[in-house]
C-alpha cells in the first residue's frame, strides 16, 4: 500500500511508495488491468506534488499513459534545469522478490522499479521538494518531469522534447527550451556523457502456403528468413570493420532478437517476421542505419523482403556539447561521494532524446545497471539518499554553470 504523499518524509518513503504502485510496461502486448501502465504512479504524482504546492501540470500522451511535469521558478534567475525520470517499469515475471511490496533489508530496498528508475525519480522528488520548500538563494529553475513509456516506445520523451521545439504551448512550464538536462538512471554516481542509440524494425519474408505433405507445391518464407538471417549475421560481423568504435561507448552492434512464422506445423509457411535490434554510436546517423542493411540484403537476395518503418529510432548521445555540465555534476558528487568519473555506456536513455532537442545531456543516478530488469531487483539505500543530495546541490548551485 503507498502511503499518502503528505507523510512520505524522506526519500525511503517516497521510493517505497512508488515501488508499492505498479506501473509495468505492457511492452506492445494487448493486456490491461491493475498492473499495467502509468495512471497510478500519475496520480501520486500529482498528490505529492500538491502536498507542498508545487506548479504541475498533468500532459496526456496516449490514452492512459501520461506526463507529470513540475516547475520551481528561482527568482532572478535564467537558467533552467531539466530533471527527467520515467515512471514505467518493466514486467515482473520470474521475480525472486515481492515486486510491489518493498523491504528493507541490509541497507537495501527491493522491488521492481527499486533501482530502474524509481530509485532515480524518488531522489529527484526529493531533491525538488527541497528546493521548493527551502528556496535556496543562487538556485537554477528546475523542471522536474516524470515520463511514461521509457521501456518499450519511448513516446513519453519523445512528447516532451515537442514541448519546446515543434509544439510549443502544449506545456506552459516548459514551453522554452531548458539550458542542460540531467536523465535519472542507474550509473552508480558516476556521470554518462556518452551512450548508444537504437534502430529496431522488423523484416517479412513471404511465401505460398500449401500443405506439408508435398512442400514442392509451396514456398517456404521461413527457409527464405533462414537465408536473410544468415545474411544479417555476416553483415553484423561487418560492423567491427565498418562503423569504428567509439572509444567510451564501444562499437555498433546488430542483433536479430525476435522470429516468428506459420501457422501450423502441416502447413508450409507463406509469411516469417523478424525483428531487427541495430545500435548506433555517437557519429552515426540513426536514420540511415536501416537503409544500408536495406541494400545489402536486396543486393544479395533473389526474392523480395519487406522492411517495415522502425517502430523506434533513437540516436546516441554525443558528449561533445555535455563536458562542462558533467564537470559541474562530477563537483557535486566528489562533496558527497568522493572522485567519480564521467563514462561512456553500451545502453540507451533518454539523454539521446533531450540532446538531440538541442540541450546538452548526461544521465546520473543511484543504483547498478547490472540490477535493472532482474529477478531480485535492489537499490542501496546509501547510493539513494546521496544521489538525492547531488541532485539538491546540483540545482542549488546552478550559477557555476552560467
Amino acid at each position: 500500500m503507498a502511503a499518502s504523499p503528505a507523510a512520505a518524509d524522506t526519500v525511503v518513503d517516497i521510493l517505497s511508495s512508488l515501488i508499492s504502485i505498479p506501473s509495468v510496461n505492457p511492452m506492445g502486448q494487448n493486456v490491461d488491468g491493475p498492473l499495467y501502465f502509468e495512471g497510478r504512479v500519475s496520480d501520486w504524482l500529482v498528490h505529492f506534488l500538491c502536498s507542498f504546492g508545487a506548479e504541475y501540470e498533468r500532459i496526456e500522451v496516449s490514452p492512459g499513459r501520461d506526463n507529470v511535469v513540475a516547475r520551481f521558478n528561482s527568482p532572478g534567475s535564467e537558467f533552467t534545469i531539466l530533471l527527467d525520470a520515467h515512471q514505467d517499469t518493466v514486467p515482473v515475471e520470474g521475480m525472486t522478490v515481492a515486486p510491489f511490496e518493498p523491504q528493507i533489508q541490509n541497507g537495501r530496498i527491493t522491488g521492481r522499479g527499486a533501482c530502474d528508475v524509481k530509485g532515480g525519480m524518488a531522489a529527484m522528488l526529493f531533491a525538488f521538494r527541497r528546493l521548493c520548500q527551502e528556496q535556496p538563494t543562487g538556485a537554477a529553475n528546475v523542471v522536474l518531469s516524470c515520463t511514461c513509456d521509457e521501456e518499450s516506445t519511448t513516446t513519453g520523451i519523445t512528447d516532451l522534447v515537442r514541448y519546446w521545439t515543434s509544439e510549443r504551448g502544449r506545456s506552459t512550464l516548459l514551453a522554452s527550451r531548458p539550458d542542460v538536462a540531467v536523465i535519472a538512471e542507474p550509473t552508480l554516481l558516476d556521470v554518462v556523457v556518452a551512450h548508444r542509440g537504437v534502430t529496431r524494425f522488423r523484416i517479412r519474408s513471404s511465401g505460398r502456403a500449401c500443405h506439408s505433405s508435398d512442400p514442392t507445391q509451396g514456398v517456404n518464407a521461413i527457409y527464405r528468413m533462414a537465408r536473410v538471417v544468415e545474411l544479417l549475421e555476416e553483415y553484423a560481423g561487418l560492423l567491427s570493420r565498418t562503423v569504428p568504435p567509439h572509444p567510451m561507448c564501444g562499437g555498433a552492434t546488430l542483433s536479430v532478437g525476435r522470429i516468428h512464422g506459420g501457422t501450423s506445423v502441416n502447413i508450409v509457411p507463406d509469411e516469417c517476421v523478424i525483428e531487427i535490434d541495430r545500435r548506433v554510436i555517437p557519429g552515426e546517423n540513426h536514420e540511415e542505419v536501416k537503409d544500408d542493411i536495406q541494400e545489402y540484403l536486396t543486393e544479395r537476395l533473389d526474392f523480395e523482403i519487406e522492411f517495415e518503418p522502425p517502430w523506434i529510432e533513437s540516436p546516441a548521445l554525443t558528449d561533445t556539447d555535455n563536458q562542462q555540465l558533467a564537470k559541474a555534476i562530477l563537483s557535486c558528487v566528489a562533496h558527497v561521494d568522493g572522485d567519480h568519473a564521467a563514462i561512456g555506456v553500451p545502453y540507451g536513455t533518454h539523454a539521446s532524446r533531450t540532446c538531440a532537442g538541442g540541450v546538452p545531456s548526461i544521465v546520473f543516478g543511484p543504483g547498478s545497471i547490472d540490477q535493472a530488469h532482474t529477478k531480485d531487483e535492489f537499490l542501496e539505500i546509501d547510493q539513494l539518499e546521496k544521489a538525492a543530495e547531488v541532485y539538491f546541490q546540483f540545482c542549488a548551485a546552478a550559477h557555476v554553470l552560467q
